[in-house]
């Protein structure tokens, strides 16, 4: 007897497994601020003050986490290779708009914030020379003091400028403001070198200041300045800019501003009246006509004039107004008068603020018979 033989299949499972495919892994980033590139620098007086960008990559084009300060340089050399001791430091910022703990992705713009430090330049720098200057860069530094190297660099000029006026005064005439100061400028002044006043007016309750005159230092001990382009009634703070003008043969004159002196405050009070009245004329009517005599006299020329009063008296009598309103044209007829008699009379002329000038010169005049 024959025993088939069977065949056993025998299934195995075969698993098939996905490789991935990985790269070189990129190297930690060392978290290098790139250096500013638009450092700007401004002075007035002593005070320089920095404006530049806040970086918001590294310099292998990571995010910024966070980072420390910023070293402010400053050296006296055409061009700084290292910021060696600084001159002082801006605190440490959080990078607008970026996460405080995890960076996200690579070659982040963020927005563009700027940042500013003041320094104060030293008074064994500042000098004579219209040439000498200073050099600024910034260093910006990561959390741990370490920076990627300087920002762009600019120069600041050195010149002296004149100290601020202490003892600005202000007071009111007809004229307008008058402002006076005494001058600090040295006489002669220093070669290719000149300085001017610049006068400033702010209306009281606004912010912005308006240039209203400038005057050249010269040799004087007290300067004065009238600015006529005031209103009446209004207060005004005044302060004056002394500036530094530096004169280059062939090339545009460098200006270096001074720091403000102290405002002063000045309440413009109409308290002036108008210029009196002249040639002052009278006229009686003829005969056949209703008694009256006419009076004419020149016009005021003040912008603020709001009328005229008419003064009449007889002969060793007592000096009255004959006008019940003010006459608004530098003519007037009066007809409360009696012949023959003889009357007297001058005018005055009045502003908007009721300020009244003196009377004009007299004249008389004497009415026919009928």
């Amino acid at each position: 007897m024959r025993v088939a033989s069977r065949s056993w299949l025998i299934a195995v499972p075969i698993l098939f497994t996905g490789c991935a495919n990985i790269g070189p892994p990129e190297p930690p980033s060392l978290n290098l601020p790139k250096p500013p590139t638009d450092l700007r620098a401004s002075r007035k007086g002593s005070k320089v003050t920095l404006t530049w960008t806040i970086p918001t990559a590294t310099t292998d084009q990571q995010r910024i986490r966070s980072l420390g300060p910023t070293d402010i340089c400053r050296g006296l050399e055409p061009a700084l290779t290292a910021c060696g001791t600084p001159v002082g430091h801006a605190a440490a910022e959080t990078v607008p708009g970026m996460p405080k703990k995890k960076a996200v992705g690579k070659k982040s713009a963020g927005p563009k914030i700027s940042e500013s430090y003041t320094d104060e330049l030293p008074g064994s720098i500042l000098s004579d020379n219209p040439n000498a200057y200073a050099t600024y860069a910034v260093e910006v530094l990561n959390p741990e003091n370490r920076g990627a190297g300087l920002s762009n660099q600019v120069h600041v000029l050195l010149v002296r400028t004149l100290p601020p006026p202490a003892d600005l005064r202000a007071h009111v005439t007809a004229q307008g403001i008058v402002l006076s100061w005494t001058n600090a400028a040295p006489a002669p002044p220093p070669d290719g070198i000149r300085s001017v006043y610049r006068l400033y007016r702010r209306r009281e309750g606004t912010a912005e200041s308006t240039l209203v005159g400038e005057m050249p230092a010269g040799a004087d001990h007290t300067l004065t300045f009238t600015d006529s382009t005031t209103e009446w009634q209004k207060t005004y703070d005044y302060h004056v800019d002394a500036v530094t003008v530096i004169m280059q043969e062939g090339k545009a004159n460098v200006e270096v501003p001074g720091e403000d002196s102290p405002e002063v405050s000045v309440f413009a009070n109409d308290i002036f009246p108008p210029a009196v009245p002249s040639d002052l004329q009278a006229v009686a009517s003829g005969p056949g006509q209703p008694p009256f005599i006419d009076l004419i006299w020149a016009p005021d020329s003040e912008p603020d004039l709001a009328g005229y009063n008419v003064y009449r008296h007889e002969e060793n009598g007592t000096t009255v107004k004959i006008n019940s309103e003010l006459v608004k044209t530098p003519a007037y007829r009066d007809t409360k008068v009696v012949p023959p008699k003889t009357y007297f009379y001058s005018v005055s002329a009045v502003d908007v603020y009721g300020n009244e000038s003196a009377h004009s010169e007299e004249v008389s005049e004497t009415l026919p018979r009928s």
